[in-house]
């Protein structure tokens, strides 16, 4: 007869790599400390994933549960508001319960850690009676605070220093739409708020100073805040093929000066438009900064019209940058921030680059696009200090020209500003340090929380 694990951890991440990554990190940092744990997506992504672990010391703990991923829906959504991408999950329903039956059978609990958007997929699974869930949220807590200060107000405590922020950023204050408000009221309902047991965030109290308390006072559930994800795991490796293949990125940061190379990414899922290609490309070039510039297509561009995805490099760019600037179509992020000659990030602004790139004393010229990405870009420029607007919200819908990108980059790279910018940010990075330590803050938090779900 088999024997009965004590715990088993099934993580159940929103199948979008800007949110499974930091569930997958979690996933490894918990798998270190010798638990069972198992993930659940589709075939494609398991695949990449468990290429990633194979020299983890706690490879062998890492189990890949595959779904099958269903067609997409045609219709809108219902009239209650549901977004059309929640009912595409509620296919996957069944499938991840029978997983996760399965898996009960064979633990005296399991452990469910499940992205917020995934909540609706996990009520039949609550009710197994060895369960605890616990839900995962990919964005800051000040980022989180300022959605529910708009979906649910009478239940979020006032903050006169929030409030005057607000007053001041008005314009840059997104008004959330409706899909999104939809999924934050989600949580909010009655039997999904009865089932699960707390909540994570992938982030570091030392950056985010009083938002992780006021965020704990929303619920009276337990709230673990701690990171990042990427310094807690011990042998965070990436696979060699990944390495070996990009590495022309890390031999050109090899040959600069320290702080001397801006790098220019806008995420996975980000689809410039050419018009835009041809003014951040002469915005660098008339920068006269060396840089790193990832230029793709976003993951969704098969969703938009040909004209609009077509991507083309002014004539004779490369040849006038050369030496001086590489285009490559993906990097190392990680690596790249954490190099010494990288002195500052344009990016979009997604949490896990914002988080990536504090936690490496780097700077950010911000451009945010959808989603929580404003709320971050005013955490980095008003709260922190450590960036400066490129392109505002309030201008979301303008093209940005190659001026602008040029006084930005000049303003990052080669002002007493930018260094000052950049000295806030790697006094961050030392706090961070300190804290995923041994005995450090971070470290602690995230040792309590095994310590509680393995009890």
């Amino acid at each position: 007869m088999a024997a009965i694990n004590e715990v088993i951890v099934a993580m159940v991440p929103f199948p979008d790599y800007s949110h499974l990554n930091q569930l997958f990190v979690l996933a490894r940092f918990i798998a270190s400390h010798n638990i069972q744990v198992h993930f659940l997506s589709f075939v494609d992504v398991n695949r990449d994933l468990e290429l990633r672990v194979q020299d983890d010391v706690g490879a062998s703990n890492i189990h890949f549960d595959n779904l099958l991923r269903p067609s997409s829906p045609t219709e809108k959504g219902d009239r209650d508001g549901e977004p059309p991408i929640l009912m595409f999950l509620a296919k996957l329903n069944n499938p991840i319960y029978e997983i996760c039956l399965k898996l009960s059978t064979n633990a005296k609990r399991l452990v469910v850690i499940h992205d917020l958007i995934m909540s609706k997929q996990i009520v039949n699974v609550n009710t197994l009676l060895n369960v605890k869930s616990y839900i995962f949220h990919t964005g800051s807590t000040f980022s989180r605070y300022s959605s529910l200060k708009q979906t649910i107000p009478d239940r979020v405590d006032d903050d006169d220093d929030h409030e005057n922020l607000v007053k001041q950023m008005q314009d840059e204050f997104p008004l959330l739409e409706p899909h999104e408000k939809y999924c934050f009221q989600m949580e909010f309902d009655d039997d999904l708020e009865m089932q699960y047991s707390g909540e994570i965030i992938n982030s570091c109290k030392e950056v985010e100073g009083r938002y992780p308390e006021l965020l704990a006072k929303v619920k009276d559930k337990p709230l673990w805040v701690f990171g990042p994800f990427h310094m807690l795991l011990e042998s965070h490796t990436y696979s060699s093929s990944n390495m070996t293949r990009h590495d022309q990125c890390l031999e050109f940061l090899d040959k600069q000066d320290v702080n001397s190379v801006i790098f220019v990414s806008f995420g996975s899922t980000t689809t410039l438009s050419q018009e835009q290609v041809n003014e951040i490309a002469l915005g660098l070039e008339q920068s006269n900064h060396k840089f790193i510039w990832v230029l793709r297509k976003g993951d969704n561009a098969e969703k938009l019209e040909e004209k609009d995805v077509k991507i083309e490099l002014p004539e004779g760019f490369e040849e006038r940058v050369e030496g001086r600037g590489i285009m490559v179509n993906w990097a190392p992020q990680l690596e790249i921030l954490g190099h010494s000659s990288t002195g500052g990030f344009m990016s979009h602004c997604g949490w896990n680059s914002c988080i990536e790139s504090i936690s490496m004393g780097v700077p950010v010229a911000t451009w945010p696009i959808s989603y929580d990405q404003p709320f971050n870009a005013i955490f980095l420029t008003n709260l922190l200090k450590i960036g400066i607007s490129v392109k505002s919200w309030s201008h979301r819908n303008e093209l940005i020209t190659a001026s602008t990108i040029e006084k930005s980059v000049e303003t990052l790279m080669g002002t007493i500003e930018g260094e000052e910018m950049r000295r806030r940010a790697v006094e961050l990075s030392k706090q961070i340090k300190n804290s995923v330590r041994s005995g450090g803050r971070a470290r602690k938090d995230m040792e309590s929380f095994i310590s509680h779900i393995i009890e």
